[in-house]
């Protein structure tokens, strides 16, 4: 649902959102009727209560009125109501920040704290209907786990308007608040909007999640180890831990067993197409992604050279391209493949089900590669970054420097320099690898750049990124300053389950695949960043295309049954 519009209106797709200093209409006709049949189906009325004061965030205040204020008119059944922070409502309900917007608090501890850009305003609308409806939307399991909750807990999910693992997570904590008022207090605090609790928190990365002062996440957890890790307060791998020590305790068995021809590990470009491609030739299929749907696309500022879209962000193409997915195939995002067993079937097991199939395709793309420098590690989420797109905005009028020389380094740094942060470009090479328009781009920029210098060290003052440290070909060292270091320097693939199965990799750990993307094993197919190549979103559409009607065609005539002549 694009809440705000279609991207075809925008003249930069790579801009962040901004709250206008006085909206006049946010929400636009041609979303109009969309909205008025999705709010259709509301129960019990929700109502909206803002808060404001004049003398905090004043564009802000402005967009979070004119939102409520417009979805009140397009649903009988939401109600607003403006009041200052001065009210005797405020005092009730604690309320001292502005913008502030409380859902429904007469039956639930839900709120905003900043208006909701971006994403987020989405997940305002499905809070509401949820709301309405008086069901939070969450899988048994969780709501099982939930039942066993008997403290308070409040969580405080930091967020920014461009990150696009962001709605998930608050989504998580808004499901928990729906299914236990009692219990569950959940908030949503814009980090660019009150950065004084964003930093009291120490946040240097989004999502950042804050349970009860003391427990605390980074990133867009699974739904259920979201709530495993609410109620317990531990971290789920340690919890894990602790019940395998324990003598007697077992795995819960009696996962669901479903058949399906062809189930698809990943949820990016190229596993999005092979499921359209695969249903469209008669298979059934299932994409099973242990994140979220998009992949490195989801968190690329702009993508420019996709055919049939000048500029488009790359949340937004992703957004297009799992959409028409849905329409073929279920997509489970939050389930990863545990073990994958090959015999008379292919037998993938996940946390929540055992798929029984006739092949396997793997496009579990790649991951960021990581300096190894000393303090990456420590300082990850408190100034070191990996996604700009994610962490940028967290960063303007600050100090940052990204870390590579390819098309991803080069992005990213005009990206930053976009949003108005003072960011520095170090490569370790004496010249860039990016493409050439890209490199125009840099040098037309101003960008400050260091070239022929390795990044050794990162500083910080145990807290946060201070810094960086930095040796020359020349032996000499320099310091630079900075708030936050953005590394893209390349990718690693997602081989786990190819090593596990013993698949064939080449010298730099790819999974090797032939034309049709087949593998060394029969009924295991590979397609996109996971082989290797030029890793190309359009070439990762081609592989995914290509290993579903390879694996339509081997299924219906399995190549390695055929008898050879003697």
């Amino acid at each position: 649902m694009a809440l705000f519009g279609n991207d075809k209106k925008k003249k930069a797709a790579d801009k962040e959102p901004q709250a206008p200093a006085a909206p006049k209409r946010l929400i636009p006709e041609d979303s109009l009727p969309e909205l008025r049949k999705f709010f259709d189906g509301m129960q019990e009325p929700v109502e909206l209560l803002v808060f404001t004061d004049s003398r905090q965030n004043t564009p802000y205040n402005a967009f979070m009125e004119s939102l409520c204020r417009e979805l009140a008119e397009i649903a009988d059944k939401i109600t607003a109501r403006f009041l200052g922070l001065d009210s005797p409502e405020a005092k009730l309900y604690e309320v001292d920040f502005s913008p502030t917007l409380l859902l429904a608090p007469d039956r639930c501890q839900i709120r905003y704290l900043g208006a909701p850009l971006g994403e987020e305003a989405r997940t305002l609308v499905e809070t509401i209907m949820r709301l309405s409806a008086g069901k939070s939307g969450l899988s048994q399991i969780s709501r099982q786990l939930l039942q066993e909750l008997e403290d308070k807990r409040h969580v405080q999910v930091f967020v920014n308007p461009s990150c696009p693992y962001c709605p998930g997570q608050v989504g998580n904590a808004f499901r928990a608040a729906v299914e236990r008022p009692d219990l569950v207090t959940a908030w949503c605090v814009d980090a660019s909007q009150h950065p004084k609790l964003a930093e009291r928190h120490h946040v240097g990365s989004v999502p950042h999640t804050v349970i009860n002062e003391t427990f605390s996440t980074l990133g867009l957890l699974p739904e259920e180890r979201f709530v495993v890790e609410l109620v317990t307060l531990k971290p789920a791998e340690e919890l894990m831990a602790e019940q395998r020590a324990a003598a007697g305790v077992q795995t819960p068995g009696g996962y669901p067993v479903k058949e399906v021809d062809v189930v698809i590990a990943g949820a990016g470009p190229a596993g999005l197409t092979a499921a359209v491609y695969a249903v469209r030739s008669g298979l059934s299929a299932v994409v099973l992604e242990k994140n979220v749907i998009g992949g490195q696309v989801a968190v690329t500022p702009v993508v420019e050279n996709y055919p049939g879209f000048a500029s488009v962000p790359g949340k937004r193409l992703m957004e297009m391209i799992a959409e028409q997915a849905r329409g073929y195939a279920d997509i489970h995002e939050g389930e990863g493949i545990d073990e994958v067993k090959v015999g008379k079937h292919v037998e993938v097991y996940t946390d929540k089900a055992v798929y029984v199939a006739k092949a396997l395709i793997l496009a579990t793309g790649a991951s960021w590669r990581k300096l190894g420098a000393p303090g990456e590690d420590r300082y990850f989420g408190f100034g070191v970054s990996y996604c700009s797109t994610c962490d940028g905005y967290l960063y303007r009028e600050k100090k940052a420097v990204v870390v590579g020389g390819g098309n991803t380094a080069l992005t990213d740094a005009l990206h930053l320099k976009n949003l108005g942060v003072d960011v520095t470009l170090i490569h370790r090479r004496t010249e860039f690898r990016a493409e050439k328009h890209l490199q125009d781009a840099l040098a037309a920029s101003g960008i400050p750049t260091v070239l022929g210098a390795n990044v050794v060290e990162i500083l910080g003052d145990e807290a946060k990124v201070t810094g960086v440290r930095l040796l020359g070909a020349d032996g000499k060292e320099q310091e630079i300053a900075a708030d936050a270091v953005f590394v893209a320097i390349g990718l690693n693939p997602n081989t786990a389950i190819a090593q596990e199965l013993g698949l064939n990799l080449d010298a730099n750990g790819y999974i090797v695949a032939d034309r049709a993307k087949r593998t060394s094993i029969p009924r295991i197919y590979a397609a996109g960043d996971v082989t290797g190549g030029s890793q190309q979103i359009v070439n990762a559409v081609g592989d995914g295309s290509t290993a579903a009607l390879s694996a339509f065609e081997d299924i219906a005539h399995p190549y390695w049954k055929k008898t050879r002549p003697a």
